[in-house]
């Protein structure tokens, strides 16, 4: 089986599933209710490379609500980075996160730590590069009751798979190229009831390298995520401006 077909069966696959995840979670006897906000995301995503296996990652992302008023979260992520072939890489790390309180009248910021997994792989079919990514993430989430520190936490297992193409239109590789992206995230747990869909992300927008190791991305993301009731989602219309920084250490041989 070629390439190709290899690529529209994991497409296809992956629209089957994202439909039917999101199915079962709309399958509520409550109708369902939609908060529909604008967000900004701004994030810095470091690849440092050391040797011909190892590397790091460094990861800083901050998003915001109402486009730029009020502050959503701010997460921090590094790992140990492992290249099994050119094109396919694992990491290990952690992450936090400072999510900002939904009531407005609250102060503590509610903390996120992670533990998390992933496989990354990349490849090229003609002027398209693919990129799978598969993350599994241990959550530990701290509950605040009535703008206080409960030291309790909600633990939620979770798997995100993202399938990305950046398109070169141009001959000239210094000119932007058109990216398309989805990710769909879906949990586990002892108190997630309703809501095994998680989140959906989809972006549409430009990759515009900047010098070797450092380019953007600019565009506009759909960012969907489903509440605990089951029933209540978050609609998000994002601007996302994402910035990857991917140095190499290797000492070069003459």
């Amino acid at each position: 089986m070629n390439t190709k077909y290899k690529l529209l069966i994991t497409i296809g696959c992956f629209i089957v599933l994202s439909f039917l995840i999101q199915f079962q979670s709309n399958a509520q006897t409550k109708t369902k209710e939609v908060n529909i906000q604008s967000q900004s995301w701004v994030s810095e995503n470091g690849t440092f490379r050391f040797s011909k296996r190892f590397g790091m990652i460094a990861d800083l992302h901050m998003r915001r609500n109402n486009f730029l008023a009020d502050p959503g979260f701010y997460f921090a992520r590094t790992g140990l980075d492992y290249w099994i072939n050119e094109n396919i890489t694992a990491v290990l790390g952690y992450g936090q996160m400072w999510v900002a309180p939904a009531n407005p009248a609250w102060h503590h910021f509610v903390q996120e730590h992670r533990i998390y997994q992933q496989l990354q792989q990349f490849s090229k079919i003609g002027k398209i590069i693919v990129l799978n990514r598969i993350r599994n993430e241990q959550r530990w989430q701290e509950k605040i009751v009535n703008d206080k520190f409960t030291h309790d936490y909600k633990f939620t297992d979770r798997v995100r798979y993202l399938l990305s193409f950046t398109i070169r239109v141009a001959d000239n590789k210094k000119l932007p190229s058109l990216v398309l992206s989805d990710e769909l995230a879906i949990q586990f747990g002892k108190e997630v009831v309703y809501n095994t869909f998680d989140q959906n992300r989809f972006f549409i927008g430009i990759k515009q390298p900047v010098c070797k190791a450092l380019s953007f991305d600019l565009g506009y993301m759909l960012f969907t995520q489903e509440k605990s009731t089951g029933y209540q989602y978050d609609k998000n219309n994002t601007l996302r401006c994402f910035f990857y920084y991917t140095p190499d250490f290797r000492k070069k041989t003459k």
